[in-house]
């Protein structure tokens, strides 16, 4: 199967902006899956409900609110744009914004999942003995959820590849700057006489998709089992 050159720009755009929104998301979501699953408040389905609406809200929608919030005439994007120059829209690093958006209920979920399974009773008896809440943290609680850090993380990854409707919406459709594995496959469906390169791509989606599910699955039985010998010993 060859690739053109504006195919394989598309494949490089795509894993550029994937690892930029799961590099991006990856902190506030280890911290709002902690606070989460350790904290009891009132609001807390509010709260839950908020970080998940990007599963359910139309993805032009997302797109669109982060054009009017993040744009440069946007409460946050004009702030950026007159105090650091920075401005998001239309950019590859709007569309790591966009597709970190899209995939951060996923990371959130499924690490939270992992936390809650961790016992409180662990962490209370390394507080006994003398380690801080981020000691706790980094040497008892996040070691115990690593399956789930690694599968949310996977999962956001391949999210943010097969990202469309809000990096569309955001960040347009820019042949070498914005467009994406998908954003290109659309291109193609839109040209006429097209169909073998539009296949091309969409057997390459497909064969990565698979690939980020079965190595998300691959790396938690992994990580599992390496716990459970260490648990052994």
């Amino acid at each position: 199967m060859t690739l053109s050159p504006a195919e394989w720009e598309a494949i490089r755009l795509s894993l550029l902006i994937g690892l930029a929104a799961v590099a991006w998301i990856l902190p506030p979501g280890i911290a709002v899956a902690w606070w989460l699953a350790r904290h009891q408040f009132r609001g807390k389905a509010l709260v839950d409900g908020l970080i998940h609406l990007p599963l359910v809200l139309p993805p032009v929608v997302v797109g669109y609110l982060l054009l009017v919030g993040l744009g440069k005439q946007g409460v946050i994007g004009q702030w950026l744009y007159s105090s650091l120059g920075v401005s998001l829209p239309f950019t590859w690093q709007g569309a790591a914004v966009a597709s970190g958006v899209m995939a951060f209920p996923l990371l959130v979920r499924a690490l939270r999942l992992s936390l809650e399974a961790v016992d409180p009773k662990l962490e209370a008896a390394a507080s006994t003995l003398g380690a801080n809440r981020r000691r706790v943290f980094t040497t008892i609680t996040l070691p115990l959820a690593v399956p789930g850090l690694l599968t949310g993380t996977v999962l956001a990854f391949a999210r943010a590849l097969s990202e469309f409707g809000a990096t569309i919406t955001f960040a347009s459709n820019i042949p070498g700057e914005t467009r994406t594995l998908p954003l290109a496959l659309y291109t193609l469906i839109q040209t006429p006489g097209q169909e073998t390169a539009a296949t091309r791509l969409c057997i390459l989606a497909i064969i990565i998709a698979l690939l980020s599910l079965i190595a998300s699955e691959w790396l938690a039985r992994r990580t599992q089992q390496r716990l459970q010998e260490r648990d052994a010993y």
